[in-house]
């Protein structure tokens, strides 16, 4: 659990911070820590991701499930990109959420005040 410093800095809100990348040999492995601020769980949240490369240009639209997200648990995401290399991606867009399930809260919890952050040499951006 986060320090309550950390927690009360994150309000109501998911924040989503890229925490790694590694190139294999089935593509880049994106590793995502993603923190629930809510006062309940996301049972279901679904980002329509946008990756860009070095230059600047879209290499791919995609989704990423990021699935169960409770409340006020970091949790650790982790996406294989087939037939990318890390090194080669300059940028992650989260373009918005294509499904966010959870009870009592808004419709636009998984969106809004979304707080985005890296760890690494590729930048996120929503």
């Amino acid at each position: 659990m986060l320090p309550a410093s950390a927690q009360d800095d994150l309000g109501a809100r998911l924040s989503i911070e890229l925490n790694q990348t590694e190139s294999r040999d089935a593509g880049c492995t994106l590793s995502f820590l993603v923190q629930n601020g809510h006062p309940a769980d996301v049972t279901r949240a679904v980002f329509e991701t946008v990756l860009f490369d070095a230059a600047g240009q879209v290499e791919r639209l995609t989704l990423f499930d990021f699935g169960t997200l409770p409340a006020g648990r970091p949790r650790v995401r982790q996406f294989v990109v087939p037939d990318a290399m890390c090194e080669d991606l300059g940028r992650v867009l989260i373009n918005g959420a294509e499904t966010c399930e959870a009870e009592g809260l808004s419709a636009d919890a998984c969106t809004r005040d979304l707080r985005l952050d890296s760890r690494v040499g590729i930048e996120v951006i929503g």
